[in-house]
């Protein structure tokens, strides 16, 4: 990935604060293949994804204010993405999974759901997870947040957290195992970084379901 990508340019930045419609939709278009890739991965199929980029996007473009020019963009980028497919998870969740594991003892060996799946077939399993065992997984063995972090977030106890991403291994297993998919299962977080330029050629179609981009100049 180019540093141009890696970076927001300071005048698009600065445009895109001033509204500037054609400025907006630059840094849209430039940055909605990464975005989606965060979002695919929360969200149950691509439509729910494409409204939590367009979500992702509006609180970007009206808080472009607060980033800071002289660190990384992604980062925040993804931070906002991920926050946003939170506060979905929390809108849209009707009946909380609440069950505990305080009584289960993981015995240092919750390494037990690692995949050599590839990007792609990892996150068509993972969409087929409940949504509270799909947010916690993602959270923790992708995002590398911890149960603590993660109980925090999403209002749950630290006991719930470990006992959803346990669960999510089970079900991830159970899928395996329905496919006959014989591939090696493995350890405690997932190492299949998508690849960036693969993520940038995501292919898209910019269906806004609220004016994302400021009227105007």
């Amino acid at each position: 990935m180019s540093n141009s990508i890696k970076q927001l340019p300071h005048q698009l930045r600065e445009d895109c604060i001033r509204g500037l419609a054609s400025s907006q939709k630059k840094l849209y278009y430039n940055f909605y293949g990464f975005a989606m890739g965060i979002c695919l991965r929360y969200a149950c199929d691509r439509d729910e994804a494409k409204q939590i980029v367009n979500d992702g996007f509006y609180k970007v473009l009206t808080r472009l204010d607060r980033y800071d020019p002289s660190k990384p963009f992604l980062p925040w980028l993804s931070r906002i993405m991920t926050n946003t497919a939170i506060d979905h998870y929390r809108a849209e969740l009707k009946h909380p999974i609440t069950s505990d594991l305080a009584e289960l003892e993981f015995k240092g060996k919750e390494n037990d759901i690692q995949s050599k799946l590839n990007y792609d077939d990892l996150i068509k399993l993972v969409q087929n997870l409940p949504p509270g065992y799909r947010t916690v997984f993602n959270l923790f063995a992708i995002d590398g947040f911890t149960h603590e972090e993660i109980s925090e977030q999403l209002g749950i106890s630290v006991g719930t957290s470990k006992s959803n991403l346990f669960k999510a291994r089970q079900k991830l297993r159970s899928m395996l195992d329905a496919n006959d998919n014989k591939k090696e299962i493995i350890t405690t977080e997932i190492n299949t970084v998508p690849n960036t330029a693969i993520i940038f050629n995501e292919q898209f179609e910019p269906k806004q379901d609220r004016q994302i981009f400021q009227a105007g100049t």
